[in-house]
Formats: C-alpha cells, structure tokens, sequence
C-alpha cells in the first residue's frame, strides 16, 4: 500500500501522499490558492487541522497531490469519519486518484468535489470498489468581497457565548437534518459546541430580537485571504423576517474589517431563496460542487 511520504506512479502522473499539513501545504499550496475560493474548504481544514492538531490525533487526516510531468494539477483531504474532499481537477486526474484510494483499501463514507471531478472519481469507485454512489447534495461556491446592505431587520446581532450551548445545539441539529440529512450525525455535539464557544476554528454569531435569538451564523475555516461562512440557520418560524440576511451581511462585514479580502459560502443549489438572499448582500456565483454518499451495492 501506498503509506504516508510515499509515491505512486502510473505512467507520468504521481499521486503523492503526505504526513503533514505543513508537507501538504508545501507541495499543493500555490496550486491551491491560485483557485481560492475553489479550494476555501480544503484551505480551510488545513488552517484548522495546522492551528488545533490534538483535534486531529485520534484520527490523523489524509493528504493526497497528484502531479502530471511533474505539475501539481490536484488535491485532496480527508479528515475522518467525513468525505473525501476533491480540488479542481481534469477529469482523468479524478480517475487516477480514485484507482490510488481503491488500490490502498481506503473506505470512504463519501466525496465532495467539483462537479465533473467528482463524478467521474465516483463512476471509477463503483467500478473498482462495487459499491453504490449516489448524489446527495448539489451545492455552489460564493464569493464575497463587498458587503451590499440589505433592508434592516429588528433586532441586532453578537457573538453567542456560553448561555447560548443548548440553541447552538439544538438549531445545528435542525439545520443538519434540514440540510444536511444524508451526513452521519456529530458524534460529540457537546464537544464541537464547547468549541463554537471558545472560538476554536469556527466563531458562532447570533441575531437577536427583542431578546429572542433569530437566527445564527458561523465564520471559520479561514484561507489565506479570507473566510468560510456557515453553518446558517433561521428556525421556520421566524424565517422571511431579514434576519439570516442581515446576520450574514454584519458577520461577512465584520471579516473584511478584519483584514479578510473574501468570504466564501455553500449554498443548496435545491433552495432558490438562500441562493437568491446572499446573492442581493454581495456574495457572487463561482462554481458547483456535488456531494455524493457512497454505501454497499
């Protein structure tokens, strides 16, 4: 098998496995920030992963670069037990890619990736691995770097803190069944919202009216010119009020008065009306991405 450090050649094309994010990095890094909000999620993770290793000990994560005669023309990461995530790749790159994590015995749960990138990686795991692939999600790429005020809301906004553990809970379970419903549960949600509280690797921020939490946002996964926003959440019933739109706009606001050039966000592709908010505060279209789960034939 192809242990980490190690290479595997097929023809001109090598895909290289490293032991570190600062390895990953070196190797992948300008490949990827020349695409960087392509790339904001891998980008991201590898700021995470670099800052707060010990979250990463029990299950190290997993680095792959693929170069063609010698260019960088991919990259991948995993951090179990989530997805494998692709980069913009050629489609044969993808092919390629997927025979080295089949040859390995590597196990996926899933990929995320480009669109084409991603079904092509998928049809040759099916054809290697035997296992189902299926699409669950169809999602696009935003790009913001001016905020445009939309119509104030009531209510103002704030970083949550502490008081705020059982709603960032409770709302980041009913956005990922809303959104997410595919995705295995959290398995430490009291662990990853003791971390939205101390700020590490994502900040959580409210939106507040009359005292009553409305809608919630995130910021973290930072790149090296910005910063991704998610998750967002607005219970059902407070929704059409300009809350999310007005949270999103202040907290994308306050990343570029922080010195953020960009912020980047994912949107469902299924849900025209988020789609159609972030768009009127600023954020601009730069590409598709797929999600697909991958289970037993």
């Amino acid at each position: 098998p192809m242990t980490a450090g190690r290479v595997r050649a097929m023809g001109r094309v090598q895909v290289h496995r490293h032991d570190e994010v600062a390895d990953f990095l070196a190797a992948a890094g300008t490949f990827l920030e020349s695409r960087e909000a392509e790339h904001n999620l891998i980008l991201g993770l590898c700021t995470n992963i670099a800052r707060h290793p010990d979250l990463f000990a029990d299950r190290p994560p997993r680095f792959l670069t693929v170069t063609d005669d010698g260019t960088f023309v991919a990259a991948s990461i995993r951090t179990p037990p989530f997805n494998q995530v692709l980069s913009e790749m050629a489609d044969q790159h993808a092919e390629l890619l997927a025979d080295a994590l089949a040859d390995d015995g590597d196990t996926l749960p899933g990929v995320l990736g480009p669109t084409d990138a991603a079904r092509r990686f998928v049809d040759r795991w099916r054809e290697r691995i035997g296992l189902t692939a299926e699409r669950g999600l169809a999602e696009r790429i935003f790009r913001l770097s001016a905020v445009i005020p939309p119509r104030s809301s009531s209510g103002s906004w704030r970083v949550a803190g502490s008081d705020d553990r059982e709603t960032l809970a409770a709302w980041y379970l009913a956005f990922a069944e809303e959104a997410t419903p595919e995705q295995a549960p959290v398995e430490d949600l009291d662990a990853m919202v003791d971390r939205w509280v101390r700020r590490i690797g994502r900040t959580m921020y409210l939106w507040e009216d009359g005292d009553r939490p409305a809608s919630l946002a995130g910021a973290g996964g930072e790149t090296p010119n910005g910063t991704r926003i998610g998750p967002v959440y607005t219970p059902p019933e407070l929704r059409g009020r300009g809350y999310a739109s007005n949270l999103v706009a202040a907290v994308s606001q306050a990343q570029l008065d922080a010195g953020r050039r960009f912020c980047f966000l994912f949107t469902d592709l299924a849900n025209p009306t988020s789609n159609k908010i972030y768009q009127q505060i600023g954020y601009e279209p730069v590409t598709d991405v797929d999600q697909y789960r991958i289970g037993p034939a």
